[in-house]
């Protein structure tokens, strides 16, 4: 089985759960919160949050039995994916060596410490004090000022991104009964903004009900959420939304294996854009 087949398994396990698996927390600020490395304290990449069922320290057996620690009998591994670039050589008609490197998705299995005997949890810090409301705003403004994104709030009944005038329309705070919904729908409409050609340059000039448009939606559902998780302003009733696309996402998952690693991996550039966050920053 490939790496990517054991990644579409994963997401299609947890959709038939009735669970949205990027609801959970991919990436922090913070390198205690989510699933991190328990070595380089450093958390893992939004598609490895994704896949990895708990939070807190993970390592591989090698790492645990350097720690002092032993798996317990019967744990089961889980999967950390990387990209491993691949060199390869092409001789021209004319001679000449032609050198090119290949982008191949890879796989290392890790434990969470649960599965872990003989070794103590590193303690966590006191969660910082966290203004919700005040957190999410902060986003929207340093975002719109950074890259002159127009960010409208209005009386209206849509909510959407326009790639020619680069402007973003939200229906307004008070049209929401949970305000917490108000900033995902914000966030899900900047993650298409990172979209942009004078940005990260997707495919977003779409029409609605195309593969590409799909594709695109399910990119800015992962991102918003993560965005939420991020700042600590989830709840569940802010994946409401996200519920009438799940089962287009499932058929569409399920015939194509490298979707989610595509979207998921799109979706962590673009939350990362926004934020300002340099990539090297994550595993």
């Amino acid at each position: 089985m490939n790496v990517y087949q054991i990644v579409t398994n994963r997401i299609i396990e947890e959709l038939n759960k009735g669970y949205i698996p990027w609801q959970k927390p991919w990436m922090s600020m913070r390198p205690q919160s989510g699933a991190y490395n328990r070595i380089t304290k450093r958390p893992y990449s939004i598609l490895n949050q994704l896949l990895l069922q708990h939070e807190g320290e993970y390592a591989t057996i090698r790492q645990w039995n350097q720690l002092g620690g032993k798996i317990k009998k019967g744990s089961k591994a889980e999967i950390v994916v990387f990209w491993k670039l691949q060199e390869l050589q092409k001789v021209k008609e004319n001679g000449e060596v032609e050198e090119k490197k290949i982008p191949l998705l890879r796989y290392y299995r890790v434990f969470h410490i649960s599965a872990v005997d003989g070794v103590t949890p590193i303690s966590r810090p006191e969660p910082e004090e966290v203004l919700g409301i005040e957190a999410g705003d902060k986003v929207i403004r340093e975002y719109a000022d950074r890259e002159h994104v127009i960010i409208r709030e209005e009386c209206t009944d849509e909510a959407y991104y326009s790639p020619s005038r680069d402007q973003i329309v939200i229906p307004g705070k008070q049209q929401y009964k949970d305000i917490h919904e108000f900033y995902s729908t914000a966030f899900h409409e900047m993650v298409h903004s990172t979209g942009h050609k004078s940005r990260l340059n997707r495919d977003i000039d779409c029409h609605y009900g195309s593969e590409v448009y799909s594709k695109e939606e399910l990119i800015a559902e992962i991102g918003a959420a993560m965005l939420m998780r991020t700042k600590e302003i989830d709840t569940k009733q802010s994946f409401q939304n996200s519920t009438a696309y799940i089962q287009g996402w499932l058929r569409q998952i399920q015939q194509d294996e490298k979707l989610v690693v595509s979207a998921a991996g799109k979706a962590e550039k673009a939350v990362k854009y926004i934020l300002n966050i340099p990539s090297e920053e994550y595993d």
